[in-house]
């Protein structure tokens, strides 16, 4: 299937590693054009050139924080410059597995704001800066990545995910008359450069193998196994693309089938 997607212009916030990763590379594998940005310069750039040499399109680095409402406008103003138009935004930047996972006695609540202010504030002053872009233009699509313990209890940073669900509702209302569509995929367990060294470690630790170890992260999976990451970029390309039109205030679970619940 053709999604055409050739010529389009898209910005991933954390883009340099992992699930952001891979995601720019399937949407330059698609003809896209794409900005990623990342707090760190060097491993910006070092992801664009990988990027860039196994797709031949144009990979831009633009470090940003989206902590910080100025420094988002600049990294749009930059995109806007290098590659002339923004069509896609897929917001990723976060902490994996959030800030605060323990025990309410334990918790901090400044890590918890911290949590908050990249992960859905962040993604909220992306979507605001690429607006009057994708308005003008009367096309646009904006992809939140939040990861599945919005759906579920037993970590206190989930409610990040949670929150994001109803920012990806009330856009999707606010900016479907100017034909932008606003989407959020929960990830599940997810295959990345980092898991393998993760898993590594704690084999050694229990003295079993890596693949015990990767078995029993998988039992609860319908697929009965990991999601590689590549495979959340194969749902965000179809959502950033034309095909895509009648999809919008959507949540898609991409995490192999690791939910029981009917209705979510």
């Amino acid at each position: 299937m053709d999604l055409e997607l050739a010529g389009k212009v898209a910005i991933v916030t954390g883009g340099s590693r992992g699930v952001g990763k891979a995601i720019a590379l399937e949407l330059a594998r698609e003809g896209v054009d794409v900005v990623i940005c990342g707090r760190s310069r060097d491993t910006l750039e070092a992801s664009a050139k990988e990027v860039a040499g196994a797709t031949g399109r144009r990979i831009v680095a633009v470090p940003a924080d989206t902590t910080n409402r100025e420094a988002v406008e600049q990294m749009v103003k930059e995109t806007v410059a290098s590659l002339g138009r923004v069509d896609i935004l897929v917001n990723n930047a976060s902490t994996p597995g959030g800030l605060v996972q323990g025990p309410l006695a334990e918790a901090s609540d400044e890590l918890l704001m911290e949590d908050v202010n990249t992960k859905v504030i962040g993604y909220f002053r992306c979507a605001k800066a690429v607006e009057p872009h994708m308005r003008q233009q009367h096309w646009g699509r904006i992809i939140n990545i939040g990861g599945l313990s919005g759906r579920q209890s037993g970590n206190i940073s989930g409610l990040r995910n949670a929150a994001i669900a109803h920012l990806t509702k009330t856009l999707s209302d606010q900016l479907g008359p100017q034909g932008i569509t606003v989407n959020l995929v929960h990830p599940g367990t997810t295959r990345t450069e980092r898991t393998g060294p993760t898993y590594a470690e704690r084999a050694r630790r229990e003295g079993v193998t890596v693949e015990e170890i990767e078995r029993r992260a998988a039992q609860n999976i319908a697929i009965r196994r990991i999601v590689d990451a590549k495979e959340i970029g194969y749902v965000v390309c179809f959502l950033a693309s034309p095909k895509a039109t009648a999809i919008t205030g959507e949540v898609i679970a991409a995490g192999g089938g690791s939910q029981r619940a009917v209705f979510q």
